[in-house]
């Protein structure tokens, strides 16, 4: 049965790490990565279309980079929720600053102006064109040979 928690993933999911074999977890993240940027990809006749969650992070903190091949796309936050009483004393102070980011290869034949990209409701949706990677042209290279 999975209990509600204000820990994690479960109650339990931090009770157990001190029984872990052959050595301890030092360190626990406060989010499990199993929620962080899930990514749907789909496959069409002209591309591919990539649906990212990240939920609380508006389009301002989301970037996407392509470089050497490689999309890469970053979201940062930096959130602070002060609660004060009546008398001005602090009830409670949280803050969270943090990043994460994915990497996609989408082939080194693929430009910048080549992919699409749109965030709206907590998903950035991006579409990247199918490309035909351009076949090496050999080339030969003779040796002028004297004589």
């Amino acid at each position: 049965m999975m209990m509600p928690s204000i820990f994690g993933e479960d109650l339990f999911d931090t009770f157990f790490d001190d029984f872990g074999w052959p050595a301890r977890r030092t360190a626990r993240p406060a989010v499990s990565t199993s929620t962080v940027m899930r990514t749907d990809v789909r496959e069409t006749e002209n591309g591919y279309e990539l649906d990212i969650d990240l939920p609380g992070y508006k389009k301002e903190d989301v970037q996407a980079e392509l470089k050497d091949g490689y999309l890469t796309i970053t979201a940062s936050a930096n959130t602070s929720n002060d609660q004060k009483d009546s008398n001005g004393k602090y009830i409670r102070r949280e803050r969270y600053s943090g990043t994460c980011s994915r990497r996609f290869y989408v082939g080194e034949e693929i430009e910048q102006s080549d992919i699409k990209a749109k965030f709206e409701n907590g998903i950035l949706k991006i579409s990247v064109p199918k490309k035909e990677a351009k076949p090496a042209v050999e080339e030969n290279k003779y040796i002028t040979i004297e004589g």
